[in-house]
């Protein structure tokens, strides 16, 4: 004979010639030899030394265990006293009752939609986010739900779980809030065959994300090209001269132009300017020599009017002090001033008579 001691949290089974006898729980035990004891943990799963259905024929061991059976197309959360603790995937479980309080949700994961009840932190759980897939449409965003191809609806700001599985997923998200786009280096020709290089650029919106997304390919290149013909066709239609002298009307004009095929875009287009305007070398050595000429012209103007006022100003101070001579002496004692300014010392000698031997001095006979 041979003795055991079952533990308070242990069970044992007694085996004889391979066959399930009795179930023992706590105490101490005395067995014949040919009796197999197993001794169970009851805090841990239970893993069966034979085919599990044999020994559930056992009605009292029965009764102690919890059998789990997750599918190939399932999953099951297991909660240990109501915490998250696994997630059982294809196979048989058993676990013992009592001692540990378990909770088991089945999902099926065949499905693409997440209709359990589990919430997000539920679904971000490092064991569970294996299993799902997540998609953010953040809150400046829309998006299209494709499943297998086909289009499902569509999807405001929020976040979307999914299972994850042998369905195929696809979420197309557009940006609705204004954006700009750069249109640099298109070289052009004017009318008159000169090529001009510009830089351009154009303020944009997605307003109906289902034209944009599901009627449309590329639609971003697609209004590129657009705006792009528009404004060749704007150029192709000036000289150079003319263009120069009415790039002020351009934006106007192309903001017209592309309105109608934006709107078949799902795009609202609300500005468009020009950046640079860079003329070819030789274009530009003559601008420069036109602009030169042309100030030259302006200032040689100005010096000519200035003069003609200088000349009228003088001859109007003429007139007065011929007619004045009280102004006459004035004016003469202002140019000794002036003249007495720029020299250190005079000497003269005379009869007192200072003045007029200053202006026999100064004055060219």
């Amino acid at each position: 004979m041979k003795n055991v001691k079952v533990k308070a949290y242990e069970l044992g089974l007694v085996f004889k010639n391979g066959a399930l006898k009795e179930v023992f729980k706590e105490g101490n035990y005395w067995f014949w030899k040919g009796e197999e004891v197993r001794i169970y943990n009851t805090t841990l799963e239970f893993f069966a030394p034979m085919e599990l259905n044999i020994l559930l024929q056992h009605n009292e061991l029965a009764s102690l265990l919890e059998v789990v059976e997750v599918k190939d197309t399932e999953v099951v959360l297991q909660y240990v006293n109501g915490l998250l603790n696994a997630v059982l995937t294809t196979g048989r479980y058993a676990f013992w009752k009592g001692v540990v309080n378990y909770a088991f949700i089945k999902a099926d994961i065949s499905k693409a939609e997440i209709t359990e009840d589990l919430n997000r932190a539920v679904l971000s759980n490092k064991l569970v986010a294996p299993f799902v897939r997540t998609v953010t449409v953040e809150s400046y965003e829309k998006a299209v739900l494709f499943m297998d191809g086909n289009y499902i609806g569509m999807l405001e700001s929020g976040v979307y779980s999914w299972w994850k599985n042998s369905i195929n997923i696809f979420v197309g998200k557009a940006d609705l809030r204004q954006q700009q786009m750069e249109i640099n280096g298109q070289e052009i020709l004017t009318r008159d065959k000169a090529a001009l290089r510009m830089n351009a650029w154009a303020q944009y919106k997605v307003v109906d994300i289902e034209k944009a997304l599901l009627q449309n390919k590329e639609y971003e290149r697609q209004l590129y090209i657009t705006i792009q013909l528009a404004l060749r066709e704007y150029v192709a239609g000036f000289s150079l001269d003319e263009l120069l002298e009415k790039k002020e009307s351009l934006a106007p004009f192309i903001l017209e132009r592309v309105q109608s095929s934006a709107a078949a875009l799902g795009v609202e287009v609300s500005g468009f300017g020009i950046r640079d305007i860079i003329l070819p070398g030789d274009v530009k050595e003559i601008m420069n020599q036109v602009l030169v000429a042309e100030k030259r012209a302006q200032a040689n103007t100005i010096m000519r009017r200035e003069e003609t006022a200088s000349t009228r100003s003088l001859l109007n101070t003429a007139k007065l002090m011929e007619e004045n001579a009280m102004l006459w002496k004035l004016k003469e004692m202002e140019y000794v001033e002036k003249i007495a300014d720029k020299i250190s010392s005079i000497s003269v000698s005379g009869n007192g008579k200072l003045v007029e031997q200053l202006k026999e001095i100064f004055t060219p006979k």
